[in-house]
């Protein structure tokens, strides 16, 4: 509450001072659209969503997919990828936008809408951790994330690629907002796939390339970024 006050006051005062400028514009208490917490020395990121954006755009690209699979990811990813690849967005709350390379089709992790062995390129990012804890009006169920890296490694293409993230550390349950699994949970999990290239985002925020998963083991909150394949 203080803090709340405080920054209504430097609102105020601003509003006071730029109405006495010369040249300001009248000023309507109906037009007033209060922004009290900006006033920070830098630029504020999620450095688990940031980074492992990027990661992921940056491997699509490289690979050269001429179609890409993303399930449930951010919908900026999703719009960033049209610029380079047909993308098929895949999500219990479809995402209506037009956009050129873009395809929306509604459906859940755990039946996805394509045949066994049928997608070469797939994402899944920070999503399979929230699966079966309700959040998002999902069934409740404790074997949630297992269950959706199932269906991921179902509709996986033999030679395809899979980008996924979940929070790894110490294993928990933050109920309702996610789970944190271990580094080797998550490699259990998908046990038909062959693992290409992990990296991170460490507890402090850092983007860690190429690292063993086995340095994550005791992190609290970590962001692991998997590249798997699929050899057959």
């Amino acid at each position: 509450m203080r803090q709340a006050l405080g920054a209504f006051r430097l609102y105020a005062q601003d509003w006071r001072s730029y109405a006495a400028l010369p040249d300001a514009e009248p000023l309507r208490v109906e037009d007033a659209y209060p922004c009290l917490y900006d006033r920070i020395a830098t630029h504020p990121i999620d450095a688990h969503y940031f980074y492992q954006d990027i990661w992921a755009f940056k491997a699509i690209l490289a690979a050269g997919t001429q179609e890409h699979v993303d399930v449930g990811s951010r919908a900026i990813l999703v719009g960033m990828l049209t610029a380079i690849t047909r993308t098929v967005f895949v999500d219990i709350r479809p995402l209506d936008i037009t956009l050129d390379n873009y395809t929306s089709r509604p459906g859940s992790i755990l039946t996805l809408p394509f045949a066994d062995k049928s997608v070469a390129s797939l994402s899944c990012l920070h999503v399979a951790e929230h699966i079966g804890l309700g959040r998002y009006g999902d069934p409740l169920d404790p074997l949630g994330t297992q269950k959706a890296t199932a269906e991921l490694s179902r509709v996986l293409a033999a030679g395809g690629h899979l980008y996924f993230s979940v929070p790894v550390g110490k294993p928990c349950v933050c109920f309702n907002a996610h789970r944190i699994h271990s580094p080797q949970q998550i490699l259990d999990y998908f046990p038909n796939l062959t693992l290409l290239d992990f990296s991170a985002v460490d507890d402090g925020g850092n983007f860690r390339p190429h690292i063993d998963t086995a340095e994550l083991t005791d992190a609290n909150y970590a962001c692991g970024l998997f590249h798997f394949t699929k050899l057959e």
